[in-house]
């Protein structure tokens, strides 16, 4: 899975001075080193330069203040690109976070090295969705309920209607319930949780609003309820779970169901089989 993440950080946007804004304005906006760029940027931004700065500090900040306006400059500006920017935008986003994770955690930080080789000619989405998303999803490590909590507490914090009206039936099987996943919101609360899923969702939190502040007591928290292969899928998870910021920043997160709930699951393969409306 590191490798992948290296890999991931080697990929362009298609252009070096917009992946070098890109990688720059994410850092700045998670308070983390930004990941390696290859161009200097000497002089001023383009106007299409600004418009995707300004897009990957929302998207990193809070992919829900992205709206209508923003999202129409960024797609106009960047014609048939804007969904490999828009991966390449979530990239330098979250492989930081990551890093920061693990870090705190006493894991390793992938992502920070500069890449042997740069690939200028793979388009991350392809990558990112199509290799990287189902690999995270195979990993095993972790119980169904927690990868479910976890991903639920994603999907609220970034708003994505889409994964808000799913359910995972592996997770439903193992005592998901509905008046559980209610006590998500606010989980410090919950009598239906269990300490694990509380200490995991501080992590999620943290990774998600304060990556750059990793307490030690939510590390200790992480590393006391999980193992060292737990802990690395937990924050693998917390990653694969984001990537619904591309949808929502695109306003393509429209739930399938009008009302209720959708059930799907994981197969083998790491893939989403949609299952039955509940």
């Amino acid at each position: 899975m590191f490798g992948q993440l290296s890999a991931l950080v080697a990929m362009s946007s298609g252009d070096q001075r917009l992946d070098a804004v890109i990688r720059l304005t994410c850092g700045r906006a998670v308070q983390l080193p930004p990941l390696p760029v290859e161009a200097d940027l000497f002089d001023g931004k383009s106007d299409v330069e600004s418009v995707v700065a300004a897009f990957a500090e929302q998207f990193a900040t809070d992919v829900t203040g992205i709206g209508e306006n923003q999202r129409k400059r960024f797609m106009t500006a960047l014609g048939d690109k804007a969904f490999r920017v828009a991966a390449a935008v979530f990239v330098a986003d979250f492989v930081p976070r990551v890093g920061a994770g693990l870090d705190a955690l006493g894991l390793g930080h992938p992502g920070r090295d500069v890449p042997t080789a740069w690939d200028h000619e793979t388009d991350p989405a392809q990558v990112l969705l199509g290799e990287f998303v189902p690999a995270v999803a195979r990993l095993h490590a972790l119980d169904p309920l927690t990868t479910e909590v976890v991903r639920l507490r994603g999907a609220i914090a970034h708003n994505c209607r889409l994964c808000k009206s799913l359910r995972e039936e592996h997770a439903l099987d193992a005592g998901g319930s509905e008046p559980l996943y209610a006590e998500i919101q606010d989980f410090e609360h919950s009598e239906q949780l269990s300490a694990g899923h509380k200490a995991a969702l501080r992590y999620v939190d943290a990774l998600i609003w304060t990556p750059s502040a990793i307490s030690t007591e939510v590390a200790r928290g992480v590393r006391k309820c999980f193992s060292e292969d737990q802990s690395i899928e937990l924050t693998l998870d917390v990653m694969r779970n984001a990537t619904n910021k591309i949808a929502v920043a695109f306003g393509a997160d429209t739930p399938r169901v009008a009302s209720g709930t959708e059930r799907y699951l994981v197969n083998d393969d790491g893939q989403t089989v949609f299952a039955e409306t509940v």
